[in-house]
Order: structure tokens, then C-alpha cells, then sequence
């Protein structure tokens, strides 16, 4: 490949990293790159997992084995059978060297250490493959993970230019990656609430606007937990908002324990004392279980004073959800009532009869100041 064609491999790679949504596409996009710009016939990410002293293959592209997936869940391979990672190349970094690639053909070693014979080779010959280039990535000035590009028998040997450009490919997946990490990082951050860790207000609209979606196309139940801690206020104004922010972050323990409870659940605060489980397909009645859990255990909070609970579920009859504003009217509603009746236990829309009160009140039209200033206080 002349050098006007390399360049244009490595740029087509770092747009196609750049242009990946989540760490499955930035993998398969560094893959599938460094497989066309080195003429591979198959092509592997693997991630260096220190602490379990493996390689862990994320990715597999190309001309794959029949024992090879795309996306596998368990190809791992310990670091002793792959000894260049810690030895050969950790020593060249520490002594000041480049994270230089280096060639194995199924003949023997190539390149590296003179006659050096290790696992690679034999996997080359089980999978029918003639030569690899393996390339270390190198991420915040630590082995990360290797590269790994393979041609097929019959094919050209890699030389020493292959392995230089495979270097280079591998700088460029590491920018790759770092981005896509930065990436999830703020989108994790835009997502959790930086004092309890749970999922924020924003998951919980993407997510039941997605669920309610699905309970329109596919029918699928969904429920929706909206609780407010009792007492907070009190809490802040004579112990303190640090001691107040102590008992959020207990309560929110508290909801990520019940909501595991209902697999799948997502476990929120809202905002200020308001927190929420959305449940997608699962009963209603497991999820009035675990709300029922969560009373129960918020009552024992030390400082605390319980929390009002309210449920509305797409199982229970609460008329047509055409969209998420009303399953969350409808759990609001549920909520401001258990407050109103001081209950112990939640209260679930749609299960008082036909005329349900709760249901009756997140139909009414809203008033002009707030909706949720409508369900407070009032009594049946």
C-alpha cells in the first residue's frame, strides 16, 4: 500500500472511531479500520485486564474461526501465554523505548525475540492463518490493550513496514478510544446524580419516553414508582443540609435495593426529595411489591420520616398511556395521595374502583400554576 493510501486508511480509521455512539462501534470501527488498512483478513481488539491477568478479546472482525464471535462474552487469554505484553513490551517503555508492533507468522516468530515460539503461532496454524502484526495500545502512557491483524495463507508476510504502520494504527485507535471514554463519561455524568448515583431526572424522561414507545408498538407492561422522602425539610433546618444530604444518599440505597428487587428497574431521584423506579416489562404487581419493600424500609431510616409512595402501572386500569406525561401524572397523582392519607403503603392508580380517584385527578386539566400543586392535600 503506497503512502498516499496509508494516509487515507488512517483518516477513513479515525472517522469511523470518531463517528462510533457507543465502546461496541468504537471497537468495531478500530477493528474493521486497521483490518482494511493493512490488508488483513481478520482483525481483533483486546483490552489488557491487569487485575485478572488476562488479554479480554472485545472484538472480532473479518474472516472469523468457528469458535470466534463478534462480540465475545468470554475469549480471554492469561497474560503468561502472551508474555510480551508485560515483559517484552512494559520493559521497552520503562527503559524509555516506543510501544514498537512487531510481525508472527505460523512458521515461527518473525520479528521480537530470535526464535521465539509462543501461542500466537499455534493459533495461527489452528485457524489457518499465515502471519499477524500485533501493535500494543497505549492509553494515558499505559498498556491498555492490543491490536491484532491477520492475514490468511497464501497471503503476503508482513514485514517490518507493516509493523511501523501498525504502530501508527494503533496510536490512532488509543485517541480513538480515549475519546469514545470521554464521551461516555459525560454522558454518564449527564445522566447520574452526582449525591446518590442513581439515574437523574433526564434518564428517567429518555427512559419511560422509550418504554411507553414500546407499551404503544409492542404491548409492553410499564410502571412507574414515584416517591417523596418525608422529613427532608426538617432534616436540613434544624441537623443541616450535610446531614440532610446523608439521608438522600441512604434513601437512595435503599431504592436501588428494591428496585433490584424488579429486574431491569431504574432507580432514580427527580430532584430535591422526589425519587422514582421505572419498570419495563414486569408484573405491576411485583413492582407494587417492591414499592411496598421500600416503604417499609424507609420507614426505618434513621432521622427520616417514611415516604409517600405512588404507582401507576400500563397492567392496571388507568385507561389508554399514549404517552409518558401520563403514566408519570397518573404515579404523581398516587404519590400526593398516599401524602394526603399519611399511608404507610403505596397507593396504586387504578385499583379503588371505577371511579379511582387518583386516576379522576390525573385526568383533570392542570391547573395554571402546576399540576403537582393539585394533587397536594387533597383528600377523597
Amino acid at each position: 500500500m503506497g503512502e498516499d493510501n496509508r494516509l487515507v486508511a488512517v483518516v477513513t480509521l479515525a472517522q469511523g472511531m470518531a463517528a462510533a455512539h457507543t465502546p461496541r462501534e468504537c471497537w468495531q470501527a478500530a477493528a474493521v479500520g486497521a483490518c482494511r488498512a493493512l490488508d488483513g483478513s481478520f482483525a481483533a481488539l483486546s483490552v489488557w485486564e491487569r487485575g485478572l491477568g488476562r488479554l479480554r478479546v472485545l472484538v472480532n472482525v473479518g474472516d472469523r474461526a468457528p469458535d470466534e464471535e463478534q462480540f465475545p462474552e468470554s475469549e480471554a487469554y492469561p497474560v503468561h501465554q502472551f508474555p510480551e505484553i508485560t515483559e517484552f513490551l512494559h520493559e521497552r517503555w520503562a527503559g524509555g523505548g516506543g510501544p514498537n508492533a512487531w510481525v508472527e507468522t505460523a512458521e515461527g516468530a518473525a520479528a521480537g525475540t530470535p526464535g521465539y515460539l509462543h501461542q500466537r503461532v499455534a493459533a495461527l496454524r489452528r485457524r489457518g492463518r499465515g502471519c499477524c502484526v500485533v501493535a500494543p495500545v497505549v492509553l494515558h502512557g499505559r498498556a491498555w490493550g492490543e491490536l491484532y491483524v491477520a492475514r490468511a495463507i497464501g497471503e503476503p508476510l508482513f514485514g517490518r513496514p507493516d509493523a511501523d504502520f501498525a504502530t501508527v494504527l494503533a496510536a490512532v485507535v488509543a485517541a480513538g478510544i480515549a475519546q469514545t471514554e470521554r464521551l461516555e463519561e459525560a454522558r454518564r455524568l449527564a445522566f447520574t446524580d452526582a449525591l446518590t448515583g442513581l439515574a437523574n431526572r433526564r434518564a428517567v424522561d429518555v427512559s419511560l419516553e422509550e418504554a411507553v414507545e414500546r407499551h404503544r408498538s409492542e404491548g409492553v407492561a410499564v410502571s412507574l414508582v414515584v416517591c417523596d422522602l418525608n422529613g427532608l425539610k426538617r432534616v436540613n433546618d434544624t441537623l443541616g443540609h450535610a446531614v440532610g444530604d446523608r439521608l438522600l444518599e441512604r434513601f437512595g440505597s435503599v431504592l436501588s435495593l428494591c428496585g433490584a428487587m424488579v429486574p431491569g428497574a431504574l432507580a432514580a431521584r427527580l430532584g430535591g426529595d422526589e425519587f422514582c423506579l421505572l419498570a419495563v416489562g414486569q408484573s405491576a404487581d411485583d413492582v407494587a411489591k417492591a414499592a411496598d419493600e421500600l416503604c417499609r424500609r424507609a420507614a426505618e431510616l434513621e432521622l427520616g420520616e417514611g415516604v409517600a409512595c405512588g404507582v401507576a402501572s400500563t397492567e392496571d386500569p388507568i385507561g389508554q398511556v399514549r404517552d409518558a406525561r401520563r403514566l408519570f401524572r397518573l404515579a404523581d397523582a398516587a404519590q400526593y395521595r398516599a401524602k394526603a392519607l399519611r399511608a404507610d403503603r403505596p397507593v396504586v392508580a387504578g385499583r379503588e374502583g371505577p371511579d379511582d380517584p387518583v386516576v379522576r385527578l390525573a385526568d383533570e386539566p392542570p391547573p395554571a400554576r402546576g399540576e403537582r400543586r393539585r394533587f397536594r392535600g387533597r383528600r377523597p
